[in-house]
């Protein structure tokens, strides 16, 4: 099925052979995309020649430009055939691979006297597999993590045709050379490739059910907060003077009363009052300014 891109393309170019000049040696192509594979690797030598000669932005340079597409979109089916078990649809990973082969035609060389097709192909299976990193998985995992967990798929596979039905990790680390917490990471990090929704219910057995997922999750920990205000109260507590500093510390550390404070520094409860409320109020100006 034509991807968008090829639609908007055919809606200004053509592609079949005929008489009429355009572009100055360059002929008139209705429904280039119907162009036999064959046909397209000699007439894109053509293009391109024309393509390197004229000024980007012409009508002549669109032409050209266009119709290189639309020839070669059989490279960008072929290439997209290669995942066509994938879960996604075919139709977005045709129109992902288009986008390869644009980028291979407007990267494209003809002084070089390399054949297009070879050029282009890892352009477009570059850009497909880059689609797929950066959507099927759920979460972002390492690059390196993402290839870990399709060479376990593999050692899987191999070993459950030896026999070997569920391999252990021992099994998988020996399979594939790498040492059992690197298995175990990967093992890991493959649970980011799937996301489950907190509103799924969890089978409780017997046909009952056991709540939500969201039920089974633990709740914000209010000592986190705490932590987090203690850590920016630290540096702004270092400006106070020592007797403040005291005092605060007396007051929210020991969790002494005004009074008691007042007794143990030879100071009247209002006086302890009116320095603990300053010292908190720059305390309060501190963490403001600082968010």
């Amino acid at each position: 099925m034509a991807t968008a891109a090829a639609q908007d393309l055919r809606a200004t170019s053509r592609a079949e052979a005929q008489d009429a000049p355009l572009a100055g040696d360059l002929p008139s192509i209705e429904e280039a995309h119907r162009v036999a594979p064959k046909d397209a690797r000699r007439l894109s030598k053509l293009f391109f020649e024309r393509l390197g000669e004229l000024e980007e932005g012409t009508a002549e340079h669109q032409y050209a430009r266009n119709t290189l597409i639309e020839m070669n979109l059989s490279l960008v089916r072929y290439a997209a055939s290669r995942f066509r078990s994938s879960a996604q649809e075919m139709d977005d990973i045709v129109q992902v691979g288009t986008i390869g082969l644009i980028k291979a035609i407007d990267r494209f060389d003809i002084c070089l006297e390399n054949e297009f097709t070879t050029f282009a192909v890892p352009y477009i299976v570059g850009e497909i597999k880059r689609f797929f990193r950066d959507t099927t998985w759920s979460v972002h995992v390492p690059r390196r993590l993402q290839e870990l967990r399709g060479n376990m798929a593999r050692a899987r596979e191999e070993l459950a045709a030896a026999g070997n039905h569920e391999p252990s990790v021992a099994d998988l680390a020996a399979h594939l050379r790498l040492g059992e917490e690197e298995v175990i990471e990967g093992l890991v990090a493959g649970n980011g490739y799937h996301a489950d929704s907190l509103d799924r219910p969890v089978d409780a057995g017997g046909g009952q059910s056991g709540g939500l997922i969201a039920d089974l999750i633990g709740d914000e920990d209010p000592a986190l907060a705490l932590a987090e205000n203690l850590h920016a109260l630290k540096p702004l507590l270092a400006q106070l003077d020592d007797r403040d500093r005291h005092i605060i510390e007396l007051r929210f550390g020991a969790e002494r009363t005004q009074s008691e404070i007042g007794a143990e520094l030879g100071l009247s409860q209002m006086h302890v009052s009116r320095l603990l409320s300053r010292a908190c109020r720059t305390l309060r100006e501190g963490l403001l300014a600082e968010g």
